[in-house]
């Protein structure tokens, strides 16, 4: 079980053979690396499976390789996104290997990655930037020395708000207690994929931007920024593994104001809880958790009803079928828009 979807698995992954398992999608959230936070936000697993789907098809339609083997409807039978009558929660998918670094006194060793050329989880996190709206942790790296002008591709200090030239890539560790940013000389190092399998990895995930950012731009949301994980198969290709382009792996904005998860951190930023998060992760990268003593708070039940809405109309506008009855997103999007200005006020 994770923090937001749960896993079965129908056959393991052993050696060079993949396996086969079903994502459960939940109605759990999280945010800043917590796990499942006090609420739940309805019908919001069921809107990412169909949202999740609709992008696993299309880069199907596109040639690209995924884990996706489709939608499970209510007898069990897995079948395409045209062919589901109702708004199902479930996908079945591909496994690979979990093939964990070992860990000692907060330093992971990759070296089971070196040689292995099929049926694996690559081990990172590669994400996309189109935009830096408020609140990208690009700001506070390069505010703390984390993080470079020139490793980020950039030219001079960014502002809240820029739109970029062209979009930037960051990558991530993927098995580590907390995601930690890695430059792409480490990150190629530990993957375990061979120079040009990295560079069409890199490229995979340009070409993916460019249609999310395409279909999103069809309901009028702007695809600020991304994030996608891969595997390598059976025959050795990467593909494209988890999930994506749902507002839980993308920040997206309509008219300026987020259609992401970022709508709650907006509500937790800021908090005694948060603040008491961002200490424990300084004194302890690998166990801050256990340093936090303090529960989150549950979200106002006005601003739950709302971002359940969002991902709900969403999921009916991308798809272009009414799977649940509510509002159109422009005007889900108008009440939130109202709610942060009277929470700013």
């Amino acid at each position: 079980m994770g923090s937001v979807k749960d896993l079965k698995v129908i056959e393991q992954p052993v050696g060079s053979r993949s396996g086969s398992g079903m994502f459960t999608f939940s109605d759990r959230y999280s945010v800043f690396d917590w796990g499942e936070m006090p609420d739940l936000i309805t019908n919001k697993g069921k809107a990412l499976c169909l949202i999740g789907a609709y992008f696993f098809e299309k880069l199907r339609e596109s040639g690209m390789e995924c884990h996706y083997r489709g939608l499970v409807d209510d007898k069990g039978d897995v079948r395409q996104l045209a062919t589901i009558a109702r708004a199902p929660s479930t996908m079945a998918v591909d496994l690979y290997r979990v093939i964990r670094p070992t860990e000692r006194e907060g330093v992971y060793d990759y070296s089971a990655y070196r040689g292995i050329t099929e049926n694996y989880l690559v081990p990172l996190e590669v994400i996309y930037r189109n935009s830096l709206p408020g609140g990208s942790s690009v700001f506070k790296r390069l505010a703390d020395g984390t993080a470079s002008l020139a490793g980020l591709g950039l030219e001079k200090m960014p502002s809240p708000g820029d739109a970029l030239d062209r979009p930037i890539l960051d990558v991530s560790t993927k098995l580590e207690a907390t995601d930690r940013y890695l430059d792409w000389g480490e990150a190629e190092s530990i993957s375990g994929l061979p120079d040009l399998k990295f560079s069409g990895m890199k490229k995979l995930v340009e070409e993916i931007n460019a249609i999310i950012t395409r279909e999103v731009g069809t309901i009028g949301l702007i695809n600020e920024d991304g994030k996608l994980e891969f595997a390598v198969n059976d025959a050795g290709a990467v593909v494209v593994v988890d999930v994506l382009g749902t507002p839980d792996e993308c920040r997206f904005t309509y008219n300026g104001i987020h259609v992401s998860k970022e709508l709650a951190r907006i509500y937790y930023r800021g908090s005694e809880w948060h603040r008491d998060v961002e200490e424990a992760k300084k004194k302890d990268r690998a166990a801050w958790k256990s340093l936090v003593t303090r529960e989150p708070p549950r979200l106002p039940d006005k601003m739950a009803r709302l971002i359940s809405g969002m991902y709900q109309a969403v999921a009916n506008e991308l798809t272009g079928r009414r799977w649940f009855p509510v509002e159109p997103l422009a005007e889900i999007m108008k009440q939130i828009q109202s709610e942060l200005e009277k929470a700013e006020g």
